[in-house]
């Protein structure tokens, strides 16, 4: 099998173990009749603590589960696709401190679901991308914004029932890591014309050209002008000589 095919495969992995985590917890929910709800994030509660950890598996209905599978299937493979070294320190990162801001500063109700996960791995994989400036990196945050833009109204309290909280400070865990781990990870190629200090043509031994002192050239002054006065033309003459007719031999008498 080609090594990219096995790639892709072992970068899907993750994300369909834990979005079939999901779908367990939910055909338990609905065999044994029990409401899980109990398990959320309960802010500021010590009870409520146990929420950081077991709310992303518990969903309201199965339309809260389905509206949460696709989207981390989708995000986890690009993550461990595209950041395989760290991914499971971004996910952890992600999935903890997004609870624990949540328990933090959430409403005092049960908040349940993985869209805090869904919305951190968003924002981390988009920025990610536009801070490393690499090609494939940038390719992947134009494609999260297509799929998932939309999303942005979600970290406000436009929507009844909905905790925007959770979105939103998943949001900024995704952030965070995507700062902190900036400098790991895939990063765009530096070309050798980028370097600093790194040009071929300058030449830093003691007899580079910009290194000799110059020497100052006396020139020798310029010689005065002096004014030709541009002589006259010449001056032709010329002589004709005519010799006068002689007069008749005789006089007319009237």
């Amino acid at each position: 099998m080609d090594q990219e095919v096995k790639r892709m495969i072992k970068s899907f992995l993750p994300g369909l173990a834990l979005v079939a985590a999901f779908w367990l917890v939910k055909w338990l929910e609905i065999q044994s009749g029990y409401l899980l709800t109990e398990y959320g994030v309960l802010p500021r509660t010590w009870s409520g603590l146990k929420g950081v950890i077991t709310s992303p598996f518990i969903h309201g209905d199965m339309k809260h589960l389905i509206s949460n599978s696709l989207p981390l299937l989708v995000l986890l493979s690009g993550l461990f696709y595209f950041y395989k070294a760290m991914a499971y320190r971004v996910f952890a990162g992600i999935f903890f401190l997004g609870g624990i801001w949540l328990w933090i500063g959430g409403r005092e109700s049960y908040h349940i679901g993985a869209s805090g996960l869904v919305y951190g791995l968003t924002t981390f994989l988009f920025l990610s991308g536009v801070v490393r400036r690499e090609a494939r990196l940038m390719a992947l945050s134009l494609l999260v914004v297509f799929l998932y833009g939309g999303m942005v109204w979600g970290v406000f309290p436009l929507f009844k029932g909905i905790s925007w909280e959770a979105h939103l400070f998943g949001a900024f865990a995704g952030i965070l890591f995507a700062i902190v781990y900036r400098k790991e990870g895939p990063q765009r190629k530096i070309y050798e014309w980028e370097k600093e200090g790194n040009d071929d043509d300058v030449d830093d031994g003691p007899d580079a050209y910009w290194k000799i002192p110059t020497t100052q050239v006396t020139l020798p002054p310029a010689p005065e002008p002096v004014e030709v006065k541009p002589e006259p033309p010449p001056v032709t003459i010329r002589y004709i000589y005519t010799t006068p007719e002689k007069p008749n031999s005789t006089d007319e008498k009237n």
